[in-house]
């Protein structure tokens, strides 16, 4: 356990000022250029080259490149270094030629993710974003590579940190664009090539500033690059193998995300404002606590589980899960309650500025509220998939996310032919919800086959006490946001503050003394490593 907290805290601690800078960057996107037509424009935009990166690594990485690398580290002579270089030569070509090709078809793939029109001003905007954003496809995917070397060194710090670089570039990108157009930046009838270049390459240099960063961190950590283009012992069919079906796995879940995207596309013309800019937005809002709690956890457990696995001990696999589910739950659970009771008072102070107004960001956080059921459930769903990718399986999560995208694809048809316009991206972030703990639910079943049982138990009851100790949390939450609401009139910006101070930071303090009175160990935990970094 406390391996895992030091490696997840260096991590944590990177994602967090991450997530912080993240923050920063989807205000001042907000605040530049809203979340009505152009804004819609640059998401879609934004949107499809991190959907093509899944379709071609991003997908396998967990899954088959960080195990095979572990593999070449442990068997080859040289110690992986020339599978390492082999690895990072291909994808390096690979992904030039793709991000060509992506920027020749950007019509036929805004096309694809949305519903728009083409001829239309907003689909030839989205057009014009995407063959500035698409560059960016080789950088990020070189970085991708790059990171997952790192993390199977022990390497976490670049690949948690580097993208905060990123963030500040494109935090100074759109503040350039303000300053470039002061009025009417939104306009998506009046903004013009060059503003549409700024936006666009700015959001490129962002990730190639990151890129570099992550490959300086490379050289540092004793990595020599040599281009090596004997593709014959770059094991390209094992990888092949082991990756088919991961690939398919990627597939299934982009059909889902093409859908998503073309559904609330549809619903932003309808009403401006709920489309697949608020999906964007309270989407990646939701992936915070995942991404500042969960992913830590994940990168520093899936290398373990996976010499565990590679040397028999199925007992350590199993305290590595179960250590893993409580003490990402611990935070998770009472994060998620907050969530659902606190939206758009977290939105409001983000999203309420410049060419986005209050009622925007109010409709964002109803997102974000519905989008809070999927949190614990999502998460569990992740650290599933990297039990059977710790066994080098990747059928099993393929048909686990089929079934998994399929249920959301026909409950988010379902309640967008049932729902108003308005409520469609709600109607979304629901089907999400229910996809989810269904998917959590069937790879729990499947998993403890695999390990012969993962502790469901004593899992369970520690997810119990993890509620019970949130609920004095969610309760002055709530009275937080009646008692303001009903004094000062509605979720303004200060208001919206008060809300946060009082239901976030002292909910937070209280869940703490809650959990630490009911002897939560892994509660205990974490406050006990942070009591001794203070006292330090």
């Amino acid at each position: 356990m406390s391996r895992m907290l030091r490696a997840s805290a260096i991590m944590a601690a990177g994602t967090m000022v991450s997530r912080v800078t993240g923050f920063v960057r989807t205000m001042v996107l907000a605040y530049a250029i809203g979340t009505r037509a152009l804004g819609d424009a640059y998401n879609a935009a934004y949107a499809i080259p991190y959907s093509i990166l899944d379709l071609l690594l991003l997908g396998v990485l967990s899954s088959v490149v960080v195990p095979m690398i572990i593999r070449a580290q442990q068997h080859d002579a040289d110690g992986g270094r020339a599978y390492e270089q082999r690895l990072l030569t291909i994808s390096t070509v690979a992904l030039v030629a793709v991000a060509v090709a992506g920027v020749f078809a950007a019509p036929q793939l805004i096309s694809l993710y949305t519903d728009w029109e083409p001829g239309s001003t907003k689909f030839e905007v989205a057009v014009m974003l995407a063959r500035f954003i698409l560059p960016q496809l080789a950088f990020f995917g070189v970085g991708a590579v790059a990171g997952a070397i790192l993390n199977t060194r022990d390497r976490y710090g670049a690949p948690m940190w580097a993208p905060v670089l990123n963030n500040v570039v494109v935090i100074c990108v759109f503040l350039a664009y303000v300053v470039v157009i002061p009025t009417g930046r939104d306009d998506v009838e009046k903004v013009g090539t060059g503003e549409l270049a700024l936006l666009g390459l700015g959001t490129t240099a962002g990730i190639v500033a990151q890129a570099v960063v992550l490959i300086l961190a490379l050289r540092r950590a004793g990595f020599s690059f040599v281009p090596r283009f004997d593709v014959r012992n770059a094991r390209l069919g094992e990888m092949a193998k082991a990756g088919a079906w991961t690939i398919g796995y990627v597939i299934v879940t982009q059909l889902g995300f093409l859908l998503t995207t073309n559904l609330s596309s549809g619903a932003g013309d309808v009403v401006a404002g709920h489309g697949i800019s608020a999906y964007t937005l309270a989407f990646q809002l939701f992936q915070l606590p995942y991404g500042v709690i969960g992913v830590s956890v994940i990168t520093a457990m899936l290398p373990r589980m996976s010499r565990a696995v590679g040397e028999g001990r199925l007992d350590d696999v199993r305290s590595e899960f179960g250590s893993c589910v409580r003490l990402i739950c611990a935070l998770m659970v009472p994060v998620s309650l907050l969530l659902m009771v606190l939206g758009p008072a977290i939105t409001v102070p983000i999203y309420g500025h410049g060419a986005n107004t209050v009622p925007d960001a109010i409709y964002i956080g109803n997102v974000l509220q519905v989008y809070g059921l999927a949190l614990v459930p999502f998460a569990v769903f992740q650290l599933l998939l990297r039990v059977f990718y710790s066994f080098g399986d990747t059928r099993t999560p393929v048909f686990v996310g089929a079934g998994t995208t399929v249920v959301n694809a026909l409950l988010m048809v379902l309640f967008t032919m049932a729902l108003p316009a308005r409520y469609t991206v709600m109607g979304l972030a629901l089907a999400y919800a229910i996809a989810y703990g269904l998917g959590a639910v069937t790879a729990w079943w499947l998993a403890s086959r695999r390990v012969h049982g993962l502790g469901g138990w004593t899992i369970g009851m520690a997810l119990t006490r993890m509620y019970l100790a949130s609920m004095p949390t969610a309760v002055l939450a709530l009275a937080s946001v009646w008692v303001v609401t009903q004094i000062f009139g509605g979720l303004g910006f200060v208001n919206s503050l008060i809300v946060l101070a009082i239901g976030g930071g002292l909910g937070l303090l209280l869940y703490l003394g809650v959990a630490h009175r009911m002897r939560i160990p892994e509660v205990n935990s974490i406050v006990g490593m942070v009591a001794r970094r203070v006292g330090r």
